[in-house]
């Protein structure tokens, strides 16, 4: 059926990048206006990461009313950009530069091109939706110029960058005008000595409170205006509320009998600042697993050209291009080895930290670092279609996504602003109108706590009060404690092999009852191996090399494990001529002027070959699922050889770990039972469903779904594509780029089964990690804006108290990478 026919066509998924959002209440309302957009099926908005991640119908929107609809809300939307700074070959005057970058500027997708003469480079700000390196280097090529090796790209990672650097900037400048207000009150208050008169005090704490308040704080006050107008609230609101009252009083104590706090609303917001810039930098913790893999690309590829070395940058290697990689050298881009042999470190993949060798033919992974030998490289995979790239995507989508956990969280910050700016309005009207009651409290407390004076007037411990439940309480927290153990958790993951889809499996999989193994290249290695060797007329040795020279003319998978074997333990062989293929039986040559028969006993019964002597080793590996073959030589039997499809290293103790974790296990396999069940018996595997066809796996996905609850699937992401969709969570095992990354909820870079107990614990240790940071978001709340409502917390402990339970969330998701997952 065609598109036409009725078929819709795929959603589009959109990245936003959302500026303005300081708190949950902000990204309740960004993912709420676009929710309700026509068209929209699916939108996750993320606090840590600033960015909104939207699936949409195609034709009925696009990204730019995409982010229409957020600055309608009250937002802005950073474009996506890349900045890129070109070598420019045949600048000779101003002139050339002007020409190319005129020829730059008017490349579509291009925000801004500068060319610096005197250094020879162009600076390029671009879309990388619209444009890309090469048509950059058309453009000034097409100018007359060229562009020469050592061009750098460069990720618009800045944005958070310059996040950091204007958090601390207004940091810096709130406390250096805080610093004197706080020494100037603390003077009076300690040593009871007056330098001015209380008029001269009060001027000079609203003198220097002002720019703290209006300069320093022009972004938070801006936001709160920003919301407010659009009929919402959020952090800055309360901040903004919190702060303005207090520096409010440093006005009307010139009118109304009331106590100065113009001095406290400078503190506030200062400690305001300093959370803001805490918090900044612990985010930026938090999402180091992108940088780290983005740091990991190479910048330079060298290429060979008509039998010329040419450094070139990694933008422009073409699939097919030849690359060279030296010893210490990273691998540019994915390819195939074409001549060369050498060991690689492929743990910036696998998170395996033995290096791996590989010769000719076989793949490689871009990134990954060549250790000894000299190799020539195919490219195979170039730009967002690189394995690493693919990495990056999906831990950029993983902490895009929520977890089922979030959402009483986020139920709960959709209406926490209005709530607390209720209490304060409850807080102010209830010491106006109840003071002696509220008074009574404050006296109980007084002699505890310094800064509570029952003395003041009625309205300077109604606005103390007030003030405190505006500041204390903290949205942020809830909002924070979700993504950022997602943003820790998915990294983390990444570093060590595991690649996870969405927040959703995080739950799932610690959930997980029974785990169910295919079992063909997920236990076993998939391929057959030499495991048994029994000579009777000759050495081990001697035998495989007669073996091996006649099963060399063979391309049977069988005849290569031999061959393989043989290799493997450096073994030579003759030369065999007259090679027959027997079809179904095995295969004949000559060796050394003798017939040499290699294939099964019933080849060997056909040629009159007696294979008594072999009786007992024959039953005991057919026993254990051997598959024999046999070797006459002369006419008499010179041995036998079990082949298997041999076990993965790590299957036997990795599924130990998965029952020590309380989980069943299964296996699903379209062998014969005799056959399924000697591998579960040496494995240890729980369950054996046996001879089941690849269209029975789903079945038997839900037969186990029935029997036990939630099940994950694990498989290879390509051939068990249906039953890894059944499964509650489904895990892709694989090794380097043959893997179907976009297969299941989580992939196994690696091909060991150790994978899937890294996932598990993985799994459980973040989870583990969302539980806490919402347990302490929600009892900081519970506790703090109660003993600030009874007038116990000063308006600077509370602005602290709130500044540090976003750190404190922050920081705890961070220690998960403390965590031990193998």
């Amino acid at each position: 059926m065609t598109r036409e026919e009725g078929v819709p066509a795929p959603p589009i998924r959109e990245v936003l990048t959302i500026t303005g959002m300081t708190c949950a209440a902000c990204a309740s309302r960004v993912e709420r206006a676009l929710a309700v957009r026509p068209g929209v099926r699916g939108v996750t908005v993320n606090l840590a990461t600033g960015k909104a991640t939207v699936e949409y119908e195609p034709g009925l929107l696009d990204a730019q009313e995409l982010a229409r609809t957020v600055e309608e809300a009250g937002y802005g939307v950073i474009a996506p950009e890349e900045r890129v700074v070109l070598r420019i070959g045949g600048m000779t005057c101003a002139a050339c530069s002007q020409r190319v970058e005129r020829a730059l500027a008017q490349v579509p997708g291009v925000t801004s091109a500068v060319v610096n003469l005197a250094t020879g480079n162009a600076t390029i700000v671009y879309d990388p939706r619209r444009t890309g390196r090469r048509l950059l280097g058309d453009a000034v090529r097409q100018a007359g110029y060229g562009v020469l090796p050592g061009s750098e790209t460069v990720r618009d990672d800045d944005a958070a960058m310059l996040h950091l650097k204007q958090a601390a900037r207004r940091m810096w400048f709130g406390w250096i005008l805080t610093l004197p207000s706080l020494v100037w009150m603390a003077i009076p208050m300690l040593f009871d000595v007056k330098h001015f008169d209380h008029r001269a005090m009060n001027i000079g704490l609203l003198l220097l409170a002002s720019p703290v308040v209006f300069v320093a704080g022009h972004a938070t006050l801006t936001g709160a205006w920003r919301v407010v107008r659009h009929g919402s609230a959020n952090m800055d609101v309360l901040i903004s509320l919190g702060t303005l009252a207090a520096y409010f009083t440093g006005l009307a104590v010139f009118f109304v009998p009331v106590e100065n706090y113009a001095g406290v609303a400078a503190m506030l917001m200062s400690f305001h600042l300093i959370g803001r810039y805490l918090e900044a930098r612990a985010r930026g913790h938090a999402s180091q697993a992108i940088r780290k893999l983005l740091a990991l690309e190479a910048k330079t590829a060298t290429l060979i050209i008509e039998g010329q070395e040419r450094e070139v940058a990694l933008e422009e290697v073409e699939v097919g291009d030849i690359m060279l990689v030296r010893p210490g050298a990273k691998v540019p881009t994915d390819g195939i080895i074409v001549s060369g042999e050498s060991s690689l470190d492929e743990s910036m993949a696998t998170g395996e930290s033995m290096p791996v060798t590989k010769g000719p033919g076989d793949p490689v992974i871009g990134a990954t670092i060549n250790h000894q030998g000299r190799l020539q490289v195919r490219a195979t995979r170039v730009g967002h279609e690189t394995f690493l790239s693919q990495v990056i995507k999906m831990v950029e989508e993983a902490q895009g996504t929520k977890v089922p956990i979030q959402e009483f969280a986020d139920r709960v910050t959709a209406v926490f602003v209005p709530i607390v700016l209720g209490l304060a309005l409850l807080t102010f009207a209830g010491w106006m109108l109840l003071p002696a009651q509220l008074r009574a409290v404050a006296a109980v407390a007084a002699p505890f706590l310094p800064w509570v004076n029952p003395q003041l007037s009625d309205l300077t411990l109604a606005i103390f009060a007030s003030v405190a439940v505006l500041v204390i309480a903290c949205p942020c927290a809830l909002g924070l404690a979700t993504p950022t153990a997602l943003m820790v958790g998915a990294g983390l993951g990444a570093e060590n092999g595991v690649l996870i889809r969405s927040g959703e499996a995080i739950q799932t999989l610690r959930e997980v009852r029974v785990v169910a193994f295919d079992k063909t290249g997920t236990i076993t290695r998939g391929r057959p191996e030499v495991v048994d060797v029994h000579a009777y007329q000759e050495s081990p040795g001697a035998l495989l090399s007669t073996a091996a020279a006649v099963e060399a003319g063979s391309e049977h998978p069988l005849a290569r494990a031999v061959v393989d074997y043989a290799r493997l333990h450096h073994l030579s062989w003759p030369t065999s001529d007259q090679f027959e293929n027997l079809a179904g039986r095995g295969v004949k040559a000559r060796v050394q002027g003798e017939e040499v028969l290699v294939g099964s006993l019933r080849l060997m019964q056909e040629h009159g070959v007696d294979t008594g002597v072999a009786g007992g080793d024959v039953e005991a590996m057919e026993g254990a699922a051997r598959t024999v073959v046999a070797i006459a030589r002369g006419g008499r039997l010179a041995g036998v050889l079990g082949i298997a499809d041999g076990l993965k290293a790590d299957s036997r103790e990795a599924i130990a770990q998965i029952h020590a974790m309380g989980m069943v296990t299964a296996m699903l396999t379209g062998d014969n039972r005799r056959t399924a069940e000697t591998i579960a018996r040496e494995v240890g595997i729980h369950k054996v469903l046996a001879e089941v066809l690849p269209g029975g796996k789903v079945d038997a996905i839900k037969a186990l779904q029935g029997e036990f609850g939630t099940v994950a699937m694990v498989g290879d992401g390509i051939n068990d594509a249906p039953a890894l969709t059944q499964a509650n969570v489904g895990i892709a095992i694989g090794t380097g780029t043959d893997i179907a990354i976009e297969a299941a909820d989580v992939t196994l870079v690696r091909g060991n089964l150790s994978g899937v107990v890294t996932a598990v614990r993985l799994s459980r240790n973040t989870f583990g990690k969302i539980r806490q940071n919402l347990f302490w978001a929600f009892l900081y709340n519970v506790v703090a804006i109660p003993v600030a409502m009874l007038g116990l917390m000063h308006p600077l402990l509370a602005d602290l108290a709130m500044a540090a339970s976003s750190i404190t969330v922050v920081t705890n998701s961070n220690l998960l990478r403390r965590s031990r997952l193998h």
